[in-house]
Parts: structure tokens; C-alpha cells; sequence
């Protein structure tokens, strides 16, 4: 492959040798449109939701477990590959925590409709083309320009599929709320305060996927609604019960009853002993 700029590629693979099975470490950021099902992938344990059609997204850092399949013996993908480097300096490279797909790791790829992937095809070309320029003072503000409007699109993709993924949604949901009510009557007390990661993982989602799946079906955060859920059993404790304000924090997970009392004041305006008063 010709190599057009030493931070940044488009990339094209079609009927090339057989995939064979391989472990990858990512030192750059990768965005692939996957056209056919010539591989699986895995990210830690767990496989992608990798069809054709779908999109993928990988970060530095992360290692990725490539697997070939019997039924499709050559892959057929494009894709862009770039440096973090490229982002030195950049507006981009201040705000790639906006991009939480490339944290997503199971179940989680984008699918793409017809339209979808032809936008997604015409942002790469476009990359492309600027590529295939002379190098000047411009090049790598219109390349990070372009990469930007691709990841953009591929957040709204993201949104629309979260959207039209309803049913499914609401189910995670559902279960998370159980989870969590059941976390904090039986486990609080002896491993601590529930977290969004544990919940996440007990759903087979990455945190970040969880999170804006969360945030999509119930328009709030699942931080936020842990923290609800916490105060209305520390209300009820609170009410019906004669503990101190120590036993109930220790009852809920609190490592420290301070750390309860300032909790439950930012929630409520007032200390755990003047609600209990008024």
C-alpha cells in the first residue's frame, strides 16, 4: 500500500490472502466499514457484533483478537487509520473523549443502512483525495477537519441505531434497574457503592456503551439514577428504621459516614438528621 502521509490512511483490502488468525496492537486510532464476513473479532473476552455492513472502531492502546471464517475466507473492508499524533494541537484532538465508540467492545458495532454507507464511503473519499494532494500548510487541518465530520457522522449513526434499538434498550434498562435494587438491599453493605461499570458488565456492554444506551432510553445518566436510587432506600431506611446515621451509611455502601452525610445533603439540601427530624 502506498503510503501518502506518515500519519494518516485510507484503507482498502479486498480478496487479498487468506485472514489468518492474529492478535493486533492498535498504536493509532482505526475506523473500519467491514463490507463482507471474511473475520470475527474479539476485544478482552468478548466478540463483536461484526456483520457487513457494520462499523468498528479501535483506540491506541487497545488489543484486538482476529479470528478468519470458514464461510468467507477473504475479508473485504475499508477503513481509516491515523496517528494521535495528527491531533496534536487540534480542536479534534482535545475532544476525542466525545467519541466513546472507540471504547465500545462487545455486541456493540454500527450498523449501517444503504444511505449511512454511502456518506460514510463519501467522507473517506474525500479524506482521500486530500491525501493524494501535496503536502502544504493546509493538509492537515483539512484531514483532521474531514476525520472529525466522519466521526460526527458516526455519532449520529450511533444515536439513530440507540433510537431504533428500542425494544432492546428498554430491556437492559429494566434490567439494570433490578440489578441495581438488588445490589443495594443484599451487596451494599459488604462490597460498597454500586458502580456504572459493575452494571455494565453484568449487561455484557462496555461502560461507555452502557452508558449512552442509558442515557438514550431513560434521558438521564446511569450515574444519576444509581444516586436515586441509593437516596430513596436511604429515605426509607431512614424513615422506618432506628439505625444512626453511621449504620445507614454503612448499610448502603458508604466507606465513610461523612461521605454519606455530603451525599445525601447535595441531594436533598439537608443533612441525613434534619430530614429525619422534619
Amino acid at each position: 500500500m502506498e503510503t501518502l502521509h506518515p500519519l494518516v490512511s485510507v484503507i482498502h483490502v479486498e480478496n487479498t490472502e487468506h485472514i489468518k488468525e492474529c492478535m493486533m496492537h492498535y498504536g493509532f486510532y482505526a475506523i473500519y466499514l467491514k463490507e463482507n464476513k471474511g473475520c470475527k473479532l474479539s476485544y478482552g473476552r468478548t466478540e463483536y457484533d461484526f456483520d457487513e455492513m457494520t462499523v468498528t472502531s479501535f483506540a491506541p492502546g487497545q488489543v484486538v483478537t482476529v479470528e478468519p471464517n470458514p464461510e468467507v475466507p477473504f475479508a473485504k473492508y475499508i477503513g481509516l487509520a491515523f496517528h494521535p499524533d495528527l491531533l496534536n494541537r487540534t480542536s479534534l484532538g482535545k475532544q476525542m473523549s466525545r467519541y466513546e465508540f472507540f471504547d465500545y467492545t462487545s455486541n456493540e458495532a454500527l450498523h449501517l443502512s444503504a444511505q449511512e454507507v454511502e456518506i460514510f464511503k463519501g467522507v473517506l473519499a474525500m479524506i482521500e483525495q486530500e491525501l493524494h494532494h501535496a503536502i502544504d500548510k493546509h493538509t492537515r487541518e483539512l484531514v483532521v477537519s474531514h476525520i472529525e465530520l466522519l466521526l460526527n457522522y458516526c455519532l449520529r449513526f450511533y444515536d439513530r441505531q440507540f433510537i431504533t434499538r428500542e425494544e432492546i434498550n428498554h430491556s437492559v434498562v429494566k434490567k439494570f434497574l433490578s440489578l441495581l435494587d438488588d445490589y443495594i438491599a443484599d451487596k451494599a453493605e459488604c462490597e460498597g457503592l454500586p458502580t456504572v461499570a459493575y452494571f455494565a458488565d453484568k449487561c455484557c456492554l462496555s461502560t461507555g456503551y452502557f452508558g449512552t444506551l442509558v442515557k438514550t432510553e431513560t434521558g438521564r445518566t446511569a450515574k444519576d439514577l444509581i444516586n436515586d436510587r441509593i437516596l430513596a432506600k436511604a429515605k426509607e431506611i431512614l424513615q422506618s428504621e432506628t439505625l444512626s446515621v453511621s449504620q445507614v451509611s454503612q448499610r448502603l455502601g458508604f466507606e465513610y459516614p461523612q461521605h454519606f452525610v455530603r451525599f445525601f445533603k447535595a441531594l436533598t439540601g439537608k443533612t441525613p438528621t434534619q430530614w429525619r427530624a422534619a
